[in-house]
C-alpha cells in the first residue's frame, strides 16, 4: 500500500463504493421490510394487550375476581405469591415494597404496624380487628413490576385473581 500513489488509492475507493453501492440499496430495501414486520407486529401485541386488559377490567367490574380486602377477609391460608394483583385500572402490580423479593401486606391497628408475608398472617390480623394500611394511611402499598415506582391504593381498587400455576 505504501507504494501506491494518492490517485490509485481513491480510484480503488471509488470502485469500491460502485460495487457497495448495490448492496448498501439492498440493504435500505431490506431494512424496511424488516421495520414496516416489527411495526405489524407491535401493533398486533398493544391490540392483544388492549383487548386482555379490556377482559380483564370488564371481569373485575363483573366481581368474578375479589378485592385484596375480600381475599384477606375471606382466606385463612395460601401465599400471597399464589395470585396475580391488578389495579382497577387493569395494570399489574405486586404488593408490598419495589426490590423486595417477596409480597406482603401491612396492617395496622391505628398505633402499630405489622407486616403479613401470607394470607395465614393476614388472616389472623384481619380476624384481630387490624386494618390494612398504617397509622393514618389506609389502602395497600402496590408497585409495578421491575420498576421503583409505587403507590398507596384504596385496598377495594387492587384485585386478586388466581395466578398461572408453574408446569
Amino acid at each position: 500500500m505504501e507504494e501506491l500513489e494518492a490517485s490509485d488509492i481513491e480510484q480503488r475507493i471509488a470502485a469500491l463504493r460502485d460495487r457497495m453501492r448495490p448492496l448498501e440499496e439492498d440493504i435500505a430495501k431490506l431494512r424496511g421490510e424488516r421495520d414496516l414486520l416489527l411495526t405489524e407486529l407491535r401493533r398486533r401485541r398493544r391490540l392483544s394487550d388492549r383487548t386482555t386488559r379490556a377482559d380483564l377490567k370488564a371481569s373485575m367490574r363483573e366481581g368474578k375476581f375479589p378485592t385484596i380486602a375480600e381475599l384477606v377477609a375471606g382466606s385463612d391460608a395460601g401465599s400471597l405469591d399464589d395470585y396475580v394483583y391488578n389495579l382497577k385500572t387493569g395494570g399489574q402490580v405486586r404488593l408490598g415494597f419495589p426490590g423486595s423479593r417477596s409480597q406482603s401486606l401491612s396492617f395496622t391497628d391505628g398505633v402499630q404496624i405489622a407486616h403479613a408475608s401470607d394470607l395465614v398472617r393476614a388472616a389472623v390480623l384481619y380476624a384481630a380487628g387490624w386494618e390494612l394500611g398504617s397509622p393514618g394511611r389506609p389502602g395497600v402499598r402496590v408497585h409495578f413490576p421491575g420498576t421503583r415506582q409505587e403507590r398507596l391504593v384504596a385496598a377495594d381498587d387492587v384485585f386478586a385473581r388466581p395466578g398461572e400455576q408453574p408446569v
